[in-house]
């Protein structure tokens, strides 16, 4: 496991990790009937106190008589209701992260026509509020603590809102991805992995971590939260082109001054609209969730590969709700060398610690396997021992498409296929396919509002599993109406014969019309 991720793994297991009791067991040998290993578990901490608010002036020293008394406590003032003063050991500071976000509130107000206009759009959306908080709440404790340890304005962590929605598995139409929506090249740039097996864009912890690495430098570069926000979303080369503009037209720089594009014009009072709401819910006619402040899952360490559905049954845990936090997966299948660990609630991780030991039998029915030259899918598919229909749609493979020497395949174990992946692959497997046959032509299409990967792969007659591969979400995902979708279909080349008939045809009853066209225009002349 390379460094970085070993870094990565060691900062999320707050307070060192711990075997729960009655827990400790010894590796088992793939296939047997030993018991599988127990996965280490992050020790639950207790919560933290809400941030300090602003200074208060000192005050003279008390009289001798009342030295001993316990001096009071400072109040923290929320930024956006003033009358509202949170004390640092108030059970509301403590408990409710909602309020522990608004004492955390440090940029600047943004107060314009546009920020009104978001908020009436947010505000006659109570169902869309609804869905998006209760979905955020997975995640929000565990951004608010990373902006916190980082010393950043608690509105970031209100990002994803803006970005997503808060759906860890949101793709755009120019393929950016996840709840931070990074770019397939911008994600690499900020160590986010993307291969055959997973996309770490999708991965919560791994791209929150690059989000706000990012964010961090783009504010060191501008010095403005409000530009490094419109960098964020336009590129920060397209912000300083801007920037030099203005000051070539000995104009202001800041953000509301510069030309950009519509949606990078929105995007800061999209963001401040969201602020405002979680501020005030009850001035928009809207309501929060309760929020805790206290972690929503915790990390659990994967020693072995392990299936995905084996996982959350372990797990005692809907696939969904596991896949919700745990969205990185391409493939049926955790490789331990790629992936040190999952998020599961803290029950969960209970039960998954508790049952795994008690497991008999293989924990992974898949592993890698590597072309050794260009082949067929059907005699890739008889050398693993598989079928030819279950590889390609476990592999996302379409038709007409040879698989390149060198791609890494997904296909059962096998005695002779019994290790878990090594780092290797699990690192930098890929894929690489070569036209076999009718050229495929690529469709891009919108979805409509119930439309499913299910849906669309039976409209085209293709697997589930190609069309999730193609659009980098899951078998059983549904797409947003209106979300750019790509399916590949067998172009239909027409034959030399049939080409020449076509031309034929129409030469004959060109003639054939010429005569009437003669008589047309010397009718005309007459």
């Amino acid at each position: 496991m390379n460094m970085l991720r070993r870094a990565a793994l060691a900062a999320v297991m707050v307070g060192g990790l711990a075997v729960m009791a009655g827990c400790a067991s010894t590796p088992a040998a793939e296939g047997g009937q030993a018991s599988a290993p127990a996965p280490a578990v992050v020790t639950p901490v207790e919560p933290p106190a809400a941030p300090p608010g602003p200074a208060v002036p000192a005050s003279p020293p008390p009289p001798a008589a009342v030295a001993d008394e316990p001096a009071p406590t400072p109040a923290a003032v929320d930024p956006l209701r003033p009358e509202v003063r949170l004390d640092l050991d108030d059970r509301s500071a403590q408990l409710d992260l909602w309020a522990r976000l608004r004492v955390g509130f440090a940029m600047p107000e943004l107060d314009n026509p546009l920020v009104r206009d978001r908020e009436r759009w947010y505000a006659t959306r109570p169902d869309y509020v609804q869905r998006m908080t209760e979905r955020g709440s997975r995640y929000l404790f565990h951004i608010v603590e990373e902006v916190e340890k980082r010393g950043m304005p608690t509105e970031l962590a209100l990002l994803p809102f803006i970005e997503s929605a808060f759906n860890p598995q949101a793709i755009s139409s120019a393929k950016a991805s996840g709840m931070w929506q990074f770019m397939p090249a911008t994600g690499r740039n900020f160590e986010l992995r993307q291969n055959v097996f997973r996309d770490d864009r999708r991965d919560v912890l791994a791209s929150t971590r690059a989000a706000l690495d990012y964010l961090g430098k783009l504010h060191g570069m501008f010095g403005d939260w409000h530009l490094a926000l419109a960098a964020y979303n336009w590129g920060e080369g397209n912000v300083q082109r801007a920037i030099a503009r203005n000051r070539r037209a000995g104009l202001p720089t800041g953000y509301e001054s510069l030309r950009m594009p519509d949606e990078t014009r929105l995007y800061v009072p999209k963001l401040q609209a969201v602020k405002n709401i979680v501020a005030r819910p009850a001035a928009y006619g809207l309501q929060l969730p309760d929020l805790a402040n206290h972690p929503y899952f915790l990390a659990v360490a994967i020693e072995r590969d392990i299936d995905v559905e084996l996982a959350a049954r372990l797990a005692r845990l809907p696939l969904d709700e596991f896949k919700a936090l745990n969205p990185q997966m391409n493939r049926p299948v955790i490789l331990a060398a790629g992936t040190p660990q999952v998020l599961l609630p803290y029950d969960n991780a209970n039960h998954f610690v508790r049952d795994l030991p008690q497991h008999r039998g293989r924990l992974a029915s898949w592993t890698a396997w590597v072309a050794p030259k260009l082949l067929r899918p059907a005699d890739a598919a008889k050398q693993v021992g598989m079928s030819e229909e279950e590889l390609r749609e476990v592999n996302g493979i379409p038709p007409h498409y040879l698989v390149r020497a060198g791609s890494t395949l997904l296909v059962p174990r096998s005695d002779q296929r019994h290790a878990d992946v090594s780092e290797h692959l699990a690192e930098n497997a890929t894929m690489a396919l070569a036209p076999d046959g009718p050229s495929m032509r690529r469709v891009a299409l919108k979805a409509g509002k119930r439309d499913s990967v299910s849906s669309v792969a039976r409209r085209y007659r293709v697997s589930p599993q190609q069309v999730a591969h193609w659009n980098g979400v899951t078998a059983g995902s549904s797409f947003r109406p209106g979300q750019p979708i790509i399916v590949y279909v067998v172009q239909r080349a027409t034959s030399a014969k049939s080409t020449k008939s076509a031309k034929s045809a129409k030469s004959t009853k060109a003639r054939a019309a010429a005569p009437m066209r003669k008589a047309v225009r010397k009718a005309a002349r007459k």
